[in-house]
């Protein structure tokens, strides 16, 4: 087995920015790298005004980063921020390291976890969107199937301009696809009631969460963006009656807009959902920023806070605060505050007053 790349993390410290907060989103950083399989070996932070336009955190401190990341056996730098083609460029030449941005690092992780045609569809358009700014007469023609740039060693204006077409091409084929897929997933979703969508942060927990209310037996590591595809099953609320639950990929900070925008098909489980359960890891340091960066991805979708309870989730490792906005304490391992989360949705869907049209069966429902 091929051992991990290693990788070496940079980020910017800017004015009015603590250095503790860069320091905290190079450590989610480092949880992206493992994900994408990549073994950390080290770190650097820079101050500046303002990013550094031809080096992103100047030439000096792009050779110093570089020594110390080779005296570590690193082959990669990881940058916690967006580069320009240029910037990746200059930086590659001063460090003699390969250079990777965030959102590439991202964009890695959805292709190794894409699974369903829809998936791998959702990561190719993102990847796509994401590369078209960026290609220079350094990048050699995509392949055919426009599936990334090649080797290094531009062939001219001329080459460029028609990797430019391409790409655009393969951008407008992908965006059609994904129209049709929207168009199914809206006929699937036509007439479908008692529906509950799943959200939060990355790694909040709502895998198991989801299996606690469906048991599912869904994937649910202990990684960023384990779920991908939107997850439909049925699940008991009071006994009697029953709702479709829907597990659906999380958000991160500064994630790729093209990213959003190429999984508006998976994320259209929310915007449709009669209710959104709003997963918040309590537990993480972070937790506030987190929340709102999931509310800000929800308020982008056209989300009604109406339709959002906060589910505070892992209460089993911090003592139990009180919750804001009518929130819910749980633990979606231990099953505390499960009961109290499934009477909520009971009353939310007017349950105690009289029983639901029939849901009708898995197969009606779209549902795997």
């Amino acid at each position: 087995m091929a051992r991990p790349r290693r990788a070496f993390l940079v980020g910017l410290i800017l004015p009015g920015q603590p250095g503790y907060v860069v320091e905290e989103h190079l450590d989610e950083l480092a949880q992206l790298a493992d994900t994408a399989g990549a073994q950390v070996v080290g770190r650097a932070v820079q101050a500046r005004k303002s990013p550094d336009a031809a080096t992103f955190v100047g030439k000096g401190k792009a050779e110093e980063i570089g020594k110390a990341a080779h005296e570590l056996g690193a082959e990669l730098l990881l940058f916690d921020d967006d580069l320009s083609a240029s910037q990746v460029k200059n930086l590659e030449a001063a460090t003699k390291l390969s250079v990777m941005d965030r959102s590439a690092l991202i964009l890695d992780i959805f292709d190794l976890r894409a699974r369903s045609r829809e998936a791998r569809t959702q990561v190719e358009l993102a990847r796509l969107r994401y590369m078209l700014p960026r290609l220079t007469r350094q990048w050699s023609h995509l392949s055919r199937q426009g599936g990334g740039a090649g080797q290094r060693g531009g062939e001219g204006e001329k080459q460029l301009e028609q990797d430019r077409r391409g790409l655009r091409v393969r951008i407008r084929r992908l965006e059609e696809d994904l129209k049709k897929i929207e168009r199914t997933r809206g006929v699937q979703r036509h007439g479908r009631t008692g529906v509950v969508a799943l959200t939060g942060y990355t790694n909040a927990g709502k895998s198991t969460l989801f299996n606690r209310l469906t048991s599912a037996g869904t994937l649910a590591e202990n990684r960023l963006f384990a779920t991908l595809d939107a997850k439909l099953r049925k699940g008991s609320v009071d006994g009697a009656r029953t709702a479709v639950f829907a597990d659906t990929v999380g958000f991160i900070r500064k994630l790729p807009h093209h990213l959003v925008s190429s999984f508006r098909s998976t994320l259209g489980e929310i915007t449709a959902a009669d209710l959104v359960l709003h997963v918040i890891d309590r537990s993480h340091p972070r937790w506030r920023e987190q929340a709102q960066v999931a509310e800000q991805v929800m308020d982008e979708l056209g989300v009604d806070r109406e339709r959002v309870i906060d589910v505070y989730n892992k209460s089993d490792l911090v003592p139990l605060g009180e919750p804001r906005n009518g929130a819910l304490w749980v633990s979606a391992t231990t099953g505390e505050g499960i009961p109290e989360l499934k009477a909520e949705l009971a009353k939310r869907f007017g349950f105690h007053a009289s029983p639901p049209a029939a849901l009708g069966e898995d197969a009606a429902l779209g549902l795997p």
